[in-house]
């Protein structure tokens, strides 16, 4: 049965959300919100500040200027103690998975419910197998990372995320170097957590089919910025120079230019 919120307003919103690194402003006056039970998908090129707007909103980076609100809470200057009820409320799908390689798989997905619970060892266990079985990996507890395909281990990643039955999921890239196949099984576990158990969602990707597969909601930032903003019907029939290039994939216009040139003195060769 799908949650029913216990905060007014968003469950994620950002005013303002200002990140530099050695002087350079990577984020420069983000404002989002996600409103409970949502999907927003965040996109742009490499480079354009997708990733640190993750790591600022869940609080692994200390912003320069602006505001960060989670489940109606203000943290943007809060304190490790008071980050610590509202980080059990948040899971975390990172890009490259981040399991530890010297636990086991059932591990790994123990670990947030032993730092973060008094659960006695028997309930996690019984746990650890629902979080599995939720992924369609059941059996696998006694497994290592390393005797597991790159799917799967996204996939695991994606049960130790899930372990503390979140209200908001985190996804940074989470269909990077899988398969059509195995892309299509992580985007329908982020929809099913959506609709079955009301689960917030913001994903940040390149991946365009990703992004058509899950999205409520579009943000693409662009030079730091918020650039667009819309549904993925708006985005596909938008008209914006930057934004069609990107959803569509195409070189830029200097690319474009040289290699017009490149093919005019090849027929000028010939």
């Amino acid at each position: 049965m799908a949650r029913q919120p216990d905060y007014n307003g968003p469950a994620i919103k950002t005013e303002g959300l200002v990140k530099s690194f050695g002087g350079k402003e990577v984020l420069r006056g983000i404002d989002l919100i996600v409103e409970p039970g949502e999907i927003l998908v965040v996109i742009g090129v490499s480079g354009c500040g997708k990733s640190t707007l993750l790591r600022s909103i869940i609080g692994a980076y200390r912003i320069n200027a602006g505001k960060i609100f989670l489940l109606g809470h203000d943290v943007t200057l809060a304190s490790e103690d008071e980050w610590l009820p509202i980080r059990r409320r948040l899971g975390v799908l990172f890009q490259q998975g981040a399991l530890y390689t010297s636990m086991n798989v059932g591990e790994n997905i123990a670990l947030p419910l032993r730092e973060h619970s008094d659960l006695a060892d028997t309930v996690i266990q019984i746990m650890v197998r629902m979080k599995l079985d939720l992924v369609g990996l059941g059996g696998t507890e006694d497994l290592m990372p390393s005797q597991l395909s790159g799917g799967m281990q996204k996939r695991v990643a994606l049960a130790r995320a899930l372990a503390l039955d979140p209200d908001v999921m985190f996804y940074d890239e989470p269909t990077t170097g899988l398969d059509p196949i195995m892309a299509g099984a992580v985007n329908r576990l982020i929809i099913d957590f959506n609709r079955k158990f009301g689960v917030t969602s913001l994903v940040i990707t390149q991946d365009m089919n990703c992004c058509y597969a899950v999205a409520d909601r579009v943000v693409m930032l662009h030079e730091g910025k918020v650039y667009f903003s819309g549904s993925v019907d708006e985005l596909k029939t938008s008209r914006d120079a930057v934004v069609s290039q990107f959803v569509e994939g195409r070189p830029d216009r200097a690319d474009n230019e040289n290699s017009a040139l490149a093919e005019s003195g090849m027929a000028r060769r010939g």
